[in-house]
């Protein structure tokens, strides 16, 4: 089974229907099943100009007990970032470099 798809305003563009399948089979080989997940798609704001709709889409993706939502412009630009979600499952956590602040107080803590 695939990825449930809910939307308020029209549907998914037909790219993205074409490329859900690469996400879909990314995602099996990551453990994860996607009919665990759905994707709903609404508007992010009114229409700040009458005539024209909102410029950006509030995508909300749904699994199990949790949940996220982004607001991006169009459906191929969610895609990839919830694509690079998937794939970030199996990264591991690099240690991070001390922040600027820290690096400066660690500086003037050293005795002279």
């Amino acid at each position: 089974m695939s990825i449930i798809l809910q939307s308020t305003v029209g549907g998914f563009s037909a790219q993205f229907i074409r490329k859900l399948p690469l996400v879909e089979q990314a995602m099996r080989e990551h453990g994860l099943e996607p009919s665990e997940f759905v994707i709903s798609k609404d508007y992010a704001g009114t229409a700040t100009i009458p005539l024209m709709g909102p410029f950006f889409y509030s995508y909300s993706v749904f699994f199990g007990e949790e949940s996220f939502t982004v607001t991006e412009p169009n459906d191929m630009v969610f895609l990839d970032y919830f694509f690079k979600r998937v794939l970030a499952v199996d990264e591991p956590d690099l240690p991070r470099r001390p922040g600027l602040m820290a690096r400066l107080f660690g500086w003037m803590s050293q005795t002279v």
